[in-house]
């Protein structure tokens, strides 16, 4: 059955689940996590993006975002390809770090907000990277320890939450905390994530939602209203665009972006046509056969331009930095 298309309004509530490709580990240190870290606090800056809840395990992450000028799609392409690029240069691989598709699950957020920071801020203690809440308390990698105070994450959505537990900040992070502590027997909360929400009610024997959709976590009339929305029918699931890829080549190496899709004897273009190969199939892990139809090639030209374009960086580091930074951002 086809993936239905995704949701994607600027200013609604998302819980976003990213797993690595077969559940591999995609942080394997504190590095990786930290040039994750810094990579999402950037972006959420950039962007103007909220960020409410965040929690990072070893092949998966949780966000808990409300994108406001730019798309949900548009965010996450930038967090996830810039950071597998870095990831596999770092660890000498290549190929995809993700799955093709992570899950994104709009919430409606009166009714669920603190119901999901409690929730994903939990995670790792469910998962034993820390033993207990004291642990949890000053876990670097998640962000119930940014809301109580013991670390740091511009971007962060702090304010809005805490005053939702009190005026008075101490007071605010203490009954906070009691709210976090509360729920620590409350399990893997299947109803949280999207269509659990009408699974649970039925193995409970509970009242079935009258309207449901499994990328959407809220009452009947929340999931109607976004149903009837026009918006929603043009969504489709995003996929790594060879088109960014093309734009930040081209400038590189100052071409026109349109030459680069077409054989060329210009040294530059071609240049840049080897470069696109290299990045697409050895960093990001696009299809060769994708690239091929995208430039014209087949699929041993795609191979030979791919090994080209590697050796192309490699013997100019000014290039390949240049390069990096534009991945970056």
């Amino acid at each position: 059955m086809p993936r239905k298309a995704r949701i994607d309004i600027p200013g609604l509530l998302q819980h976003v689940i990213v797993r690595g490709i077969e559940r591999r580990d995609i942080f394997l240190d504190d590095s990786d996590r930290a040039m994750f870290v810094d990579r999402l606090s950037s972006l959420l800056i950039e962007t103007g993006t909220d960020c409410f809840a965040w929690a990072m395990l070893t092949n998966h992450f949780h966000l808990l975002l409300r994108c406001r000028r730019v798309s949900l799609s548009r965010f996450m392409r930038r967090l996830l390809t810039g950071y597998a690029i870095n990831f596999n240069h770092r660890h000498c691989r290549s190929g995809h770090l993700f799955q093709n598709r992570y899950k994104s699950i709009i919430c409606e957020e009166d009714a669920y907000l603190l119901e999901l920071i409690r929730y994903i801020h939990l995670n790792p203690l469910r998962a034993r990277l820390v033993p207990d809440l004291a642990g949890l308390d000053l876990y670097p990698w998640c962000g119930h320890a940014v809301l109580y105070g013991k670390e740091i994450l511009p971007g962060q959505v702090i304010d809005d939450v805490l005053l939702l537990f009190g005026e008075s900040l101490l007071s605010a992070r203490r009954k906070y905390r009691e709210f976090v502590a509360d729920g620590l027997g409350h399990g893997s909360r299947p109803e949280l994530v999207g269509g659990g929400l009408q699974r649970s009610r039925k193995a409970s024997g509970q009242e079935e939602i009258a309207c449901f959709d499994d990328r959407i976590l809220g009452s009947s009339e929340f999931v109607e209203s976004l149903q009837n929305d026009p918006n929603i029918r043009a969504i489709s699931p995003p996929k790594e665009s060879l088109l960014e890829l093309r734009e930040i080549v081209s400038n590189l190496f100052v071409v026109e972006p349109e030459s680069i899709l077409c054989r060329a004897r210009k040294n530059s273009v071609s240049e840049a046509r080897a470069v696109l190969c290299h990045i697409a199939i050895r960093l990001i892990g696009i299809a060769g056969t994708e690239v091929g139809s995208y430039l014209s090639m087949g699929p041993s030209a795609v191979s030979r331009a791919a090994r080209r374009g590697e050796l192309i960086l490699k013997s100019n580091p000014a290039m390949k930095e240049r390069l990096n930074n534009s991945l970056n951002h």
